[in-house]
């Protein structure tokens, strides 16, 4: 297999840590990047918010078993890599109102920028049951299809990006969706009438302008490991 580099390693470690200062993990969840076509690296079986400069990260094979000591889920990213060439950073989050959103069976719709880079809407895994089999993470790598977010009712959310950057940046942009979908539903203003026209939704959609480099660099800002 690759063997990742100390870049590689070190950015991981700020991934992790930038999600968890996000608020988007806590004890539970993890992160990982692809080296290769073949394999990939995660995040140390430790919460994300402990990771040290110390700590190293796992080299994975995208199939076959999964290392010593790498969590059981890790086989989502195995698969999502299997499935999407492209996908470069895979999150496996735990944020607080998407959480709420999933156990009515609900994800959020584009109702403002953030919430227009999943339109439609993410995909429903719909089985509170934590993926610990090749079957059952394939599965939920199908219902992912294409998409940039996945989520699990009562297990959180997965968010897939062609770079660690942007996978992070995405995993914020999901939780505020959720966040504005929860409130308007609070306000009973939930309806078609909030919602971004399909043209307004084609332009929210802007990654130019270093849209994912600011929300990694607030993320991570206050880093042990970054200049």
């Amino acid at each position: 297999m690759t063997s990742a580099t100390e870049h590689q390693q070190r950015e991981l470690r700020v991934a992790a840590r930038a999600l968890a200062r996000g608020n988007l993990v806590h004890a539970y969840g993890h992160c990982s990047r692809r080296l290769g076509a073949d394999d990939f690296l995660v995040c140390a079986a430790k919460p994300m918010g402990t990771i040290l400069p110390r700590d190293v990260g796992t080299v994975v094979p995208v199939k076959g078993a999964l290392p010593d000591g790498v969590l059981g889920e890790v086989r989502i990213h195995q698969a999502i890599y299997a499935r999407r060439p492209e996908i470069g950073a895979i999150c496996r989050i735990m944020p607080p109102q998407i959480g709420l959103l999933a156990l009515l069976r609900r994800t959020p719709r584009p109702r403002h920028g953030f919430g227009a880079y999943f339109a439609p809407h993410p995909a429903l895994w719909d089985d509170p049951r934590l993926l610990r089999d090749d079957a059952a993470a394939g599965l939920l790598a199908d219902t992912l299809g294409a998409g940039k977010a996945i989520v699990m009712r009562a297990n959180g959310a997965v968010v897939a990006g062609e770079s660690l950057v942007e996978a992070v940046a995405l995993s914020w942009f999901l939780e505020e969706a959720a966040r504005v979908e929860v409130g308007l539903m609070q306000m009973n203003q939930d309806g078609e009438h909030t919602l971004l026209t399909a043209d307004e939704t084609t332009a929210r959609q802007v990654t130019a302008g270093r849209v994912y480099e600011r929300m990694w660099e607030y993320l991570s800002f206050g880093d042990p490991e970054l200049p």
